[in-house]
């Protein structure tokens, strides 16, 4: 595929999204919407037709979609969802409000074409989950995103840590919650210890998940702090 039919595909799919959002479009709207010329929409509009997509022309008027006819919904594989989620704790953390209130509106939209599992573990991933406002301070880490899917899913992992004394041990963990204090911390029982402990992440050497799950740990964060502190 050239890389003109790349820049093309995100157009057509927005050309598709927009004659769903409204019944009748003509040419020029479109046209004026994309800064294009007007032949390239007719060319676009023949392109979606070849596609399979039922696209109703009335003269002189405009173009439609057949009634009944739906977009597929927007798919996000887990991590994608994941990092959404996380972006939107960070905004609701923001004091302006109207960023709030428009981030918040958006990412409804977004969560609404999960399907049912992907809806429940964000709803854990939310409830697993704290974030304070010390971001300039924290440390670099590149395993957040895998440490999401680990948690959600209850899969083990296998770590390389290097603790404060620069000893580096190797531990297997099920992940609990993560924290943003001054770093990013892991709460996760330590098979080795045979309980739950805090690990910095920009601590974590090695990070490898493991097909095998551990039973859910059947509790809040705040039950978690109201049992144990």
């Amino acid at each position: 595929m050239s890389n003109n039919n790349l820049k093309r595909l995100p157009r057509l799919t927005a050309i598709l999204v927009k004659l769903q959002t409204k019944k009748l479009l003509t040419a020029f709207e479109l046209a004026d919407d994309f800064s294009l010329s007007v032949r390239t929409i007719y060319r676009d509009i023949r392109a979606l037709e070849k596609a399979g997509v039922p696209i109703i022309t009335q003269e002189g008027k405009g173009y439609s979609l057949k009634e009944g006819y739906n977009v597929p919904p927007v798919m996000f594989t887990e991590k994608q969802a994941n990092a959404l989620i996380l972006v939107e704790q960070l905004v609701l953390k923001n004091k302006d409000k109207s960023i709030v209130k428009d981030y918040s509106e958006a990412i409804e939209k977004i969560k609404a074409v999960l399907d049912s599992e992907q809806k429940e573990k964000i709803h854990l991933l939310i409830k697993r989950t704290h974030l304070d406002q010390n971001y300039e301070r924290e440390k670099n880490s590149n395993n957040l995103s895998d440490l999401q899917i680990a948690l959600t899913n209850c899969y083990l992992i296998n770590i390389e840590y290097t603790n404060e004394k620069n000893i580096i041990t190797r531990r297997q963990l099920e992940p609990f919650a993560l924290l943003s204090t001054q770093n990013w911390l892991l709460l996760a029982k330590c098979r080795l210890r045979n309980e739950f402990r805090f690990f910095r992440l920009d601590r974590i050497g090695k990070l490898e998940l493991l097909p095998e799950k551990f039973p859910s740990h059947n509790m809040s964060l705040q039950e978690y702090f109201d049992r144990y502190y």
